[in-house]
């Protein structure tokens, strides 16, 4: 049987869905286990947040947030466009 090896690149993208605070994530891989889209793949580095592969493909369900078990961990970023400010009428 011959082994096959995989490689995978981050698909460059002006999303940006997913921001890590490194000083709070511990690498546990949970949100990579949960997220319902696979755009997260485990650091090679131990102790090191998840690589976002495909961050164009992410859908903002925010799974990957509520599984996180340290919080301010990871941050769902909406874009630009999709957030709204609303402003109280006079």
């Amino acid at each position: 049987m011959m082994e096959k090896e995989l490689y995978a690149s981050v698909i460059p993208c002006s999303a940006r869905p997913l921001v890590f605070d490194e000083a709070k994530c511990v690498g546990c891989n949970r949100c990579v286990n949960i997220c319902q889209v696979d755009i997260l793949l485990p650091n090679p580095e131990k102790g090191k947040p998840p690589v976002v592969v495909y961050p164009g493909e992410c859908y903002y369900c925010g799974s990957c947030v509520m599984v996180c078990q340290r919080e301010g961990a990871i941050r769902l970023q909406h874009p630009l466009m999709n957030r709204a400010k609303f402003v109280p009428v006079r």
